[in-house]
This record gives structure tokens, sequence and C-alpha cells, in this order.
């Protein structure tokens, strides 16, 4: 069966070779772009989290001046701990046929990467692009561990009817035999979670950790609920981070994270499990900043993974 197609993006990430058929060439590290971004029934408050691909990949030159050039956050150049195969594969489309339909589609490109071997970063899109992408974790036939960034629990098992929304891909991933458990941090002020999807939570056993538990006590608490050597997914939703560093979102609320307990989080974790992927979603472009810093953050945190995964004690440095 052939495979859905992508659609070249405007500007590559980082000015990677771009596919737009999957397997048209060797890759070890994927981007993906997940322009998909559907409000609940009712809901009309102006959304463009679609643009949010091309937006964020816009800012390269900005998150990576230089891939010769000394990253500090990585205590390397970029160009030194990337593998040769680096592919953006472009945007998937939105099909003329149902949701279903098109989630399946994006599954399946995604199981195909994995397949191979690759690492997989997606950017969305709402949160509920998140969904597909732990279906098709399943290809790994291995237990995955989920860290989740996030000002909300994301735990809804519907809203308005729809189960696969951007409320609902934490619940969506308790309920799948291949997540082995999951770390939420960031969680503050209120959202769509009620006291029962709370309860849920925790009676699954996620391990969820406010941002003012953070702010107290650091990241280390965080990484010992990851056993070290796992695989490990990162979904990171953009309003996770404090509004004042990361103001391109729908849903801003005070108190969030920093990018300087972000950052070291996310190294740590790459260099002490192997990330199989990261999606960053929920960017609202018309909403950041006249300087682009939330999509200069969202490269930057993935640059942060990436170094760190096949840079010097990362877990892909030995298929490089």
């Amino acid at each position: 069966m052939t495979m859905q197609t992508t659609h070249a993006p405007v500007r590559p990430f980082l000015d990677w070779p771009v596919a737009t058929n999957p397997r048209a060439q060797t890759t070890q590290v994927a981007l993906l772009g997940l322009p998909h971004s559907e409000p609940y029934p009712g809901n009309t408050y102006p959304n463009d989290q679609a643009r949010a691909p091309d937006a964020i990949r816009w800012q390269s030159g900005q998150f990576c001046d230089g891939k010769e050039h000394w990253d500090f956050d990585l205590g390397a150049e970029l160009a030194s701990v990337l593998p040769p195969h680096c592919v953006d594969y472009g945007n998937m489309p939105w099909t003329k046929g149902s949701y279903d339909e098109h989630a399946s589609l994006v599954t399946e490109l995604l199981a195909s990467l994995w397949g191979d071997g690759a690492q997989v970063f997606i950017l969305g899109g709402d949160h509920g692009v998140t969904i597909p992408a732990l279906d098709a974790l399943a290809v790994l036939q291995a237990p995955v561990h989920i860290l989740h960034i996030d000002a909300h629990l994301d735990w809804r098992a519907e809203v308005g009817g729809v189960r696969r929304g951007y409320s609902s891909p934490l619940r969506w991933a308790s309920e799948k035999p291949w997540i082995s458990g999951m770390t939420q941090i960031g969680m503050r002020g209120t959202g769509s979670a009620r006291r029962e999807e709370f309860a849920a939570a925790e009676e699954y056993g996620s391990r969820i950790f406010t941002a003012q538990q953070i702010h107290s006590a650091g990241i280390e608490p965080v990484l010992d609920t990851i056993p070290k050597g796992a695989a490990v997914y990162i979904t990171v939703d953009a309003d996770g981070l404090d509004p004042s560093g990361m103001p391109g979102v729908l849903a801003p609320s005070p108190g969030g994270l920093r990018f300087d307990q972000i950052a070291p989080l996310l190294r740590a974790v790459s260099r002490r499990c192997k990330v199989v992927g990261m999606d960053v979603v929920e960017v609202a472009p018309s909403f950041d900043a006249s300087n682009a810093v939330t999509c200069i953050t969202a490269g930057r945190m993935i640059l942060n993974v990436l170094g760190s995964s096949w840079g010097t004690g990362g877990a892909y440095n030995q298929y490089k």
C-alpha cells in the first residue's frame, strides 16, 4: 500500500533535506508537521495552531544561528553531534475524509519511521495530534514512558462527544498497553480536568508534579520517576511554560515552568533514556510576541533533545 505523501514546508527545519514520500531516503532523525487544529463543537475561539509547524520552522535561523557555531546548551556545535541523515518530512495534509482516516494515515507514516529506527520530532497542531503518534508507538514492541509537560492534565475521556481531541491525549495513552507509565509536570490553574479525571490519573499511577512543586524542589524528583534506559516519548504543550517566555498560546496561565528548568530536564532525560520521539504542540503564532519567542523556544526545546540524544553520552550516539 502506498502511504500518504506530505506537503513540502515553506522552509525546512534547520534547512534539512526534504522528503515528501515515506522511505524516500535513509532517515536517522525525522521531523514531521501535523498542522491539525480542530475546536470542539460550539467553540469559536480564534485558533491558528495549524500555522505553527511552518512558523516554528521559519525561525530556524533564530534558534540555531549556524550549526557550526558553539551551542552553549549542548556544550558543542550542533553540527558535531547531529547524525548525517536528518530529514524534514514536511506537513501531513488534511484529507477529504474523516478525522479517523486522517489519524490512520498519520499513524501509518509515523510507524514506518519508528519501524526503521528513526528518532521522530513532531510539530503540532493542537494536542490532539499526539494521539495518532501514541498509536504508532506500538510498532516499537517495547514499553514506552511518557513525559508530559503542560499546564493541564489532558485526561478527559471525551469532550462534546469527541474522544480524540486536545483534552484527551494522556487519557488515551493510559489505555495503551505499550505505554508503561507517565510523568506529568507543569500543572497549574484550571483546565478541562474535573475531580474524576484527576482521580483517574492518580489511580492509573501517573506521577503528577505541579509547576509550584518544580519551582520548590527542582527537576530531580521528576527524573527519579523516569526509569533509566527507558524508551521515552516527550509531549510538550506550549502552555506548560510560563507565558512570560512563551506567550503564543491560547490558554496562558501564570506561574508556569521556565526554559531554564525545562532545558536541563530535557537534556538529562535524553542522556539517561532513549527519547524515541517528541512533539511540541499548541503553539498559536498569532498570539506570539513580535520577536517570535514562542516559536524560537519551541525550536530550542527540540534542539536540546536532539543534540543531547546524539551527542556524547546520548542514547543514539552509538548509531552515528
